[in-house]
Formats: C-alpha cells, sequence, structure tokens
C-alpha cells in the first residue's frame, strides 16, 4: 500500500489502482512530500523517543483529538468516556478515514473485574441486497464506491454499547468537543491534508459530498487550512439530544434512506431500526509468554495470531531486526495466515469459523512445515480445516488502568464518497468485502456482516494489561501487528522504535471475496531495509518494490513493571502520544 491508504482491501489490489479516489495526478506531489518528509524527519524516526506519563495516556492520530481525550480524562472521565471523545473529535478533524458513517471495533480492559471485553459493532447488509440482485446488474463483484457499497454504519451504536456499560459520563460530555470542532473550524494536518487531496476527484463528483468536505472553489483544503463542518456539528447535537436512536430510528436514519432512495441504494428504514452491535469474547494466543489478544471473525484479528503462532517456532532475536532471514519467515507466515483468511473468515453467525483450531499451536506447527528457510514457496494453500483499507487508531490508559483498544474505519478513503444531505459525514463501503460466490463463506446474504478488516489489540502479561495497541491500513493490520510485536519482544525496541522501525508490506491476491493466493505476490519495501536484504530475499524468490513510505499507522501504549506508561504515535502520521 501507499502514503494514501487508511483501511483499504479492495481485490486484493494496490491502493493506487483500486481506489476510486485516487488521483494519478497527484502521486508525484506526494511521493515528493513523503520522501521530503522522511528526509526531514529520519533523525527524529531513529532517536524513536517515547512518551512517559504516570496518570493517564490517549495516543492517536492527531493532536487535537488527543488533547479532546486528555480533557475528558482530567475531568474525571475514564478511559472509555475518553475513547469515545475522541473519537468522535477523529471523525471531525480526520473524516476521510472515520466517522459516522463507519464501523467500530474495540478490546476493553475493565480495572474493576480485570477481566477483557470485546465490541464488534461493525454493521450488516441491507435487507434488500442478495448475490441475485448484484448478477442482475451484470456485476461480477460489489463496486468499491457508490449506493452498492453501503452496509449500516455500526459507529455510534459502538460509541453507545461502550458508554453504557463501562462509561461515567454523558452524551453531552462525551460529544459536545467534537461538535465544537466542528462548528469553530480546525487546522488540517499535514498527512491528512495529502489524504483530502487525493480524494478531491471522488468528492467532487457529489454535490453534497463537495459541499461537506470541499472549500468554496470545489478544492480539498491543504495542510494548515481551517475546516469547518455545520451539518456534522448538527447531527452530534442530535445524538447528544436524542440518543443512538437519533441516528437509527430518527433524523439521520430518515435522511440516509432517503438519500439511498434518490441514489439507487438498497437501505431501508428496517435496515437501521434492526442494528445491534455484539459484545464477544476476544480469543488470544501466547507469544513468548505474553497473550495477544485480538477480536474473533468476521473481523481478521485472528490472521495476526496465526503468525505469531508460525513465527514462534523460530529463533527471531538470533536472526535480527529486519535481516532477510527474518523478514522471509515473517513474509511466508503471513501468507499462510492469509491464505486460511480468503477460505475460513466470515460472519460466525452465518457459518462455522474454526477459530480454536486455526490459532492452535499444533495447526501453527503444521503450517510451519510448508516454509522453506531458502526460498519462497510457489503458491501457499490453505490449510485443511474441518468444519463443524480508511481507518484511525486509537488508544487510552487511565488512572485506574482502565485499558481501551479502538479501532474505527470508512474502509476506504471517504468511504463510499457518498454524504446524505444534511448528516456531514461519508458513508462507508464495507458491503465491497462480501464475495458474490454463494459458495464462499463470505458470501454475500441479506442481514449480514461483511468479512472485515479493523482490527484492535491488547497484550496481557501475567492476566495484567500490558500493551495497548493497533496499526491501521486494511491488509497491512495483521502483518503491522505481528511486525510491532516482534520488534518490541523480539528484538527489545521500545514502543516508538516498535513502530518507527522500517516495515515490509506482503500484498497478495489471496482475498476475502473468493481469489486465492496466485504466485508469490509482491512485497512492499520502505527505504530503511537496506539493498543488500532486498536482493537476498529477491534470490529466495520474493519480488519485492520500494515504496517510500508504508500506509500503516501505528498508536500504542505500554505499562511497564512500574506501573508506568510508555507511549508511542506513528512516525508516518500526523499524530501523538499524550500523558499527564
Amino acid at each position: 500500500m501507499n502514503a494514501l491508504d487508511g483501511d483499504s482491501l479492495v481485490q486484493g489490489k494496490n491502493i493506487s489502482l483500486a481506489l476510486p479516489w485516487y488521483n494519478p495526478d497527484m502521486q508525484l506531489v506526494l511521493i515528493t512530500i513523503v520522501l521530503l518528509s522522511l528526509c526531514l524527519g529520519q533523525s527524529a524516526m531513529a532517536e524513536s523517543v517515547e512518551t512517559i506519563a504516570r496518570e493517564g495516556m490517549v495516543a492517536t492520530s492527531h493532536p487535537q483529538a488527543v488533547q479532546v481525550g486528555i480533557d475528558i480524562l482530567k475531568r474525571g472521565g475514564n478511559a472509555i468516556d475518553a475513547a469515545i471523545a475522541t473519537n468522535a473529535a477523529m471523525g471531525v478533524v480526520e473524516p476521510m478515514s472515520c466517522g459516522m458513517g463507519g464501523d467500530l471495533y474495540a478490546i476493553v480492559y475493565d480495572a474493576k473485574t480485570k477481566k477483557i471485553y470485546g465490541l464488534n459493532a461493525s454493521g450488516r447488509s441491507p435487507y434488500g441486497a442478495s448475490i441475485e440482485f448484484f448478477k442482475s446488474k451484470n456485476l461480477d463483484f460489489i463496486p468499491a464506491s457508490g449506493p452498492l457499497s453501503w452496509s449500516v454504519p455500526g459507529c455510534v451504536d459502538g460509541w453507545d454499547q461502550l458508554r453504557q456499560r463501562f462509561g461515567t459520563m454523558g452524551w453531552d460530555a462525551l460529544l459536545s468537543p467534537a461538535a465544537e470542532l466542528a462548528e469553530k473550524g480546525f487546522d488540517v494536518a499535514p498527512t491528512i491534508g495529502g489524504f483530502w487531496r487525493g480524494a478531491e476527484g471522488l468528492l467532487q463528483r457529489h454535490p453534497e459530498s463537495r459541499r461537506a468536505f470541499l472549500n468554496a472553489q470545489g478544492r480539498a483544503p491543504r495542510a494548515g487550512d481551517r475546516m469547518t463542518n455545520a451539518d456534522l456539528a448538527a447531527s452530534l447535537r442530535l445524538v447528544i439530544a436524542g440518543g443512538r436512536d437519533a441516528y437509527y430510528k430518527g433524523p439521520i436514519a430518515r435522511d440516509i434512506v432517503t438519500f439511498s432512495q434518490v441514489q439507487g441504494g438498497l437501505f431501508s428504514l428496517k435496515d437501521f431500526e434492526d442494528h445491534t452491535s455484539i459484545w464477544v469474547q476476544p480469543v488470544s494466543a501466547d507469544y513468548r509468554g505474553y497473550n495477544v489478544w485480538e477480536i474473533p471473525p468476521p473481523g481478521q484479528g485472528i490472521s495476526a495470531l496465526q503468525m505469531l503462532n508460525i513465527l514462534e517456532g523460530y529463533d527471531l532475536h538470533s536472526l535480527g531486526a529486519n535481516t532477510a532471514g527474518y523478514l522471509h519467515l515473517l513474509i511466508e507466515a503471513k501468507r499462510l495466515a492469509y491464505a486460511d483468511r480468503a477460505r475460513y473468515y466470515a460472519d460466525p453467525e452465518f457459518v462455522k469459523v474454526p477459530v480454536d483450531r486455526l490459532i492452535s499451536k499444533d495447526y501453527a506447527a503444521a503450517r510451519r512445515k510448508l516454509i522453506q528457510l531458502d526460498r519462497a514457496a510457489p503458491t501457499m494453500p490453505p490449510g485443511e480445516v474441518a468444519l463443524g483499507g480508511d481507518t484511525i487508531y486509537l488508544c487510552v490508559v487511565d488512572k485506574d488502568r482502565n485499558c481501551v483498544s479502538l479501532i474505527q474505519s470508512n474502509f476506504n478513503g471517504f468511504g463510499s464518497g457518498l454524504v446524505p444531505a444534511n448528516v456531514g459525514f461519508a458513508l462507508q463501503n464495507r458491503g465491497t468485502l462480501f464475495a458474490l460466490d454463494p459458495n464462499h463463506a463470505n458470501a454475500l446474504k441479506p442481514h449480514r456482516r461483511p468479512f472485515h478488516t479493523i482490527i484492535p489489540s491488547l497484550v496481557t502479561k501475567n492476566d495484567r494489561p500490558y500493551f495497548v495497541f493497533g496499526v491501521m491500513g486494511g491488509d497491512m493490520q495483521p502483518q503491522g501487528h505481528v511486525q510491532v510485536l516482534v520488534n518490541l519482544l523480539d528484538f527489545s525496541m521500545n514502543v516508538q522504535a516498535a513502530g518507527d522501525s522500517p516495515r515490509v508490506e506482503h500484498i497478495g491476491s489471496a482475498t476475502p471475496t473468493g481469489h486465492p493466493e496466485r504466485g508469490v505476490g509482491t512485497v512492499q519495501a520502505e527505504p530503511g531495509i537496506p539493498d543488500a536484504v532486498v536482493r537476498d530475499l529477491e534470490k529466495r524468490g520474493h519480488v519485492i518494490t520500494r515504496i517510500a513510505k508504508n500506509g500503516g499507522g501505528y498508536q500504542g501504549i505500554l505499562i511497564d513493571d512500574a506501573n508506568v506508561l510508555h507511549g508511542a504515535s506513528e512516525s508516518r502520521r500526523d499524530g501523538k502520544a499524550m500523558g499527564y
């Protein structure tokens, strides 16, 4: 993926070719910006200075949203309150990546019960959606933009579920800071400005999208420009006054459905009235004595656990960080896990997903045998198991050590590219991740959740929270989880260095829409990966391309043995970790 990407996985293609808002005229400009930022920031990245605090901490990809979360903590709110308020603010300041038109996943560690909870706040397909409908339109896949790519947005119900179960503050306290940012204005950050400019062509196609997200001249704002969004502020204030029902049973749902009818979409009021989030039990795998927790399918989190289980059988520390020997194993482990992802990951309400078997140690041992140390396997088939993307990530830890790992997304930049009249936010395009093969586990059916790319994570040590983290970026997310954890646990990097270290990303053709892996795929390597390592990997049969900057975005908070917080924020993005 390239620097434009937030959370994209479209038919297994590279983001620059797949996104409907991609503008090839911007490529040279953005690459130049990226290379300059990398050169100017090289010394800062090399230092990889952590943020240290004792009371509480918030980390996400825009400083103004971080400040909103810190203010909530200082006013007596807990980590859950701060996470909701921060997420709402991110929907204002980084609207292409997240917002009220997207979905949400979260993992919560509750200090009172000392238990871990998972929330799947993703939406389902419309009742009117079916494979037959798309076939009647002569479509072999669901479009990546437009009204047919919609699934019901789950974000606002996710906020409500988190607030009711763990929060201490009301809607006014939680959403007013975001509403005020939208009303009074905010400064566009540099990387976000690049995302915005890349989406300019998509937004110009639709009058409501232009009105919500482009300036008076019909152009995207540049870094440092001041932006407001009165319609989004009004939507937030509707939820403040009427709660989640203002969204799913009130004026916001009515505006969306009316817009859907005009645009040829499939939404009905019943789709919104029947929407519910699901509390799930996160699943874990032990890695080097640490328990790594992920949300189970339809998310892709267990692919990170599968990769870690495979890699645990090797002495990565002796190989060294970003050596050819380590990266070869990482890439092959990813290919094995993603082959299973393409075959098995789907909505467990409709099909049996063999989670326990897929994340078991003996299954990993069997899969590990397929890896050759000196060459890339020509193909990586899925294992035989008996059956019975744009994104933002944020993490918060409070003074009581409640922890929230939360990820929220529109999928592509500005999702479907469509903004219903009056609401001020874009609707996601998650529906594009359904398969139109009726025999596939992830096949489109009415009122069904699609395969999902967003994955928050939490690491525990001796049953206590140790590391709250996530990595944005669609297909990159599990790969990013694994690289950050290996950097931290095998190569002894601090939390900032673990994310700043040069990355690779394997781009393959095994996708949840039904495509198996064909060939070895392509590995994208950042400039910090030495040329000698690239040549070694190529000798092993890998296809390597250079990329200026990896599209993933990382945030993390580590709680050390002395109960001190160590925070990090992705140096490739605009964010920060802040504590007090």
